[in-house]
């Protein structure tokens, strides 16, 4: 399929309702890999369940955590995914073998992680109550993100952190509406700057668009402001950027989840924090063009914009539901001159159609007689274009994970007597043993390797309960809820977990 011609030259955006990914357990948290390729959804007993997004079928389920799975991430070439747990736990794991390479155990629950766009030994790690970290993974060497301009400032403990487009620069965001903009190599602030003049405007989130210089900030004041990075490094430090856009919902006064672009840049979507709605603008012209409403009553858990396609995926009650835009059948985009019959039509065959050699037919041009001695490329790999950005490298897609070998998996395989009987002979006792017993299942897990933890140590660091775990009230949130509402059939599939070839998605094939 050419992705280029996606390209629509009107309305890029979700209009209705498309499907729901059903992951047999509540879903918490998704992401999309840089590509749109596949999906990858932390759930609540703490697997990740990532999808092939062409299929809508389940490529790989990867037991990640004891607790829940409550943030993703992806690499640049998609061959690793970066996940916390809301037991402070970090583990990076090998997409395709499925296996974990290394793990991290933090002193405070993580809120967000986050690879470095073109660094894939970097992650941006977001503790609870304590400053942004930079954890380096071939070195396990981590350090803290500066949150403060000077000694003298008082100090804020809620910290939201990310990188820019490029992973050249890291923007932090605190309690207190101001930002500093700080260099993702020597940690040095480069510029900061304040929301508003009113120091109780908490930032609950920055995201960037995947093409361009804007960024999107979420605060407290349930505006969302849009700035453009090279504006906000030259003011430098303590400036005052003018924001190019402000959003809001005028009428309801809506406080906002997550905001994020879409994949060209041209539109702005917003979860609602109260119920489960979408809000898209246009950021061209500032104004609201859609309003995704999802089951009335369902509280919004995360956001996800497709990097290409104009699709968005959301989670909530532990669901993740698909929005899109509606595909009318045009078959005379592919054949100008086919006719769509509304009734059946006697065909009238033409005197020399099946002829072995058309009598009637004209003199072919020396044309084709060229174009047939024409060679094909099908050695060189080119870079798809819809994939890559302004700034990309030579080399940049050549080695990226676009989909997931799919292994069929049997289930309680029948062993040939003749099979038995060569591998019988010339085998001690103990290995037939050993063999038995990697037979019934053990063998798989024995031959991994086992993963070293490693602490990272904090100053001043609080441990506390993860947000997801406890509601404002101290009482347990709608985790445990959705969780509680879950059938039979779905936790009898828990038990058959780590086999995708029972799991089945009710959306498209």
């Amino acid at each position: 399929m050419n992705l280029e011609l996606l390209e629509s030259f009107g309305q890029n955006f979700p209009e209705d309702f498309d499907s729901t990914l059903d992951c047999y357990s509540s879903a918490v948290c998704c992401q999309f890999n840089r590509v749109g390729t596949l999906l990858a959804v932390g759930c609540n007993d703490g697997r990740i369940v990532i999808w092939d997004f062409m299929t809508r079928g389940v490529s790989k389920i990867i037991n990640a955590h004891v607790q829940p799975t409550c943030a993703v991430s992806w690499s640049r070439n998609s061959r690793k995914l970066a996940s916390a747990s809301t037991d402070n736990h970090l583990a990076v794991w090998d997409v395709v073998s499925g296996d974990s390479e290394q793990r991290f155990r933090f002193p405070a629950p993580i809120l967000k992680l986050q690879f470095n766009p073109r660094d894939d030994d970097s992650v941006l790690v977001s503790p609870m109550k304590n400053a942004p970290v930079l954890l380096e993974l071939s070195t396990g060497i981590h350090r803290s993100v500066p949150t403060v301009l000077s000694d003298d400032e008082e100090r804020d403990m809620n910290f939201v952190s990310t990188f820019d487009r490029r992973g050249t620069h890291i923007y932090s965001g605190n309690g207190k509406g101001r930002i500093l903009v700080i260099n993702s190599h020597n940690l040095s602030i480069e510029s900061s700057f304040r929301l508003t003049t009113s120091t109780h405007i908490a930032i609950r989130s920055i995201e960037f668009s995947r093409r361009g210089d804007l960024f999107v900030v979420n605060s407290g004041d349930r505006v969302l402001r849009v700035y453009n990075h090279q504006e906000v490094l030259l003011c430098g430090l303590n400036g005052q950027p003018f924001p190019i856009q402000k959003l809001q919902d005028q009428v309801n006064r809506t406080a906002w989840k997550k905001a994020v672009f879409s994949g060209d840049g041209e539109y702005i979507a917003a979860g609602s924090a109260r119920q489960h709605a979408l809000y898209i603008w246009d950021r061209g012209i500032g104004s609201l063009v859609k309003i995704l409403h999802g089951t009335r009553g369902e509280l919004l858990l995360d956001i996800a914009w497709h990097p290409v396609r104009p699709i968005i995926a959301s989670i909530s009650s532990g669901v993740v539901s698909i929005w899109a835009q509606n595909q009318v059948e045009n078959w005379s985009a592919f054949a100008p001159d086919f006719k769509e019959l509304e009734e059946n039509v006697e065909y009238e065959e033409r005197e020399s159609e099946f002829d072995v050699e058309d009598e009637d037919k004209e003199i072919v041009d020396n044309i084709r007689d060229n174009e047939s001695d024409l060679e094909v490329d099908i050695i060189t790999v080119e870079p798809i274009t819809a994939f890559c950005s302004s700034d990309e490298e030579d080399n940049t897609g050549i080695d990226d994970l676009l989909f997931l070998p799919a292994a069929p998996e049997v289930e309680d395989p029948e062993e040939s007597p003749y099979l038995s009987l060569d591998s019988s002979q010339g085998t001690t006792e103990s290995e037939a043993k050993r063999k038995n017993s990697d037979s019934e299942g053990g063998g798989a897990h024995r031959n991994k390797k086992k993963v070293r933890l490693q602490d990272i140590q904090l100053d001043n660091s609080v441990n506390d309960l993860h947000p997801l775990l406890v509601s404002s009230t101290g009482r347990s949130n709608s985790l445990s809820n959705i969780d509680s509402t879950i059938s039979g059939k779905e936790k009898k599939s828990r038990d058959n977990r780590g086999r995708p070839s029972k799991h089945k998605s009710n959306g498209r094939y």
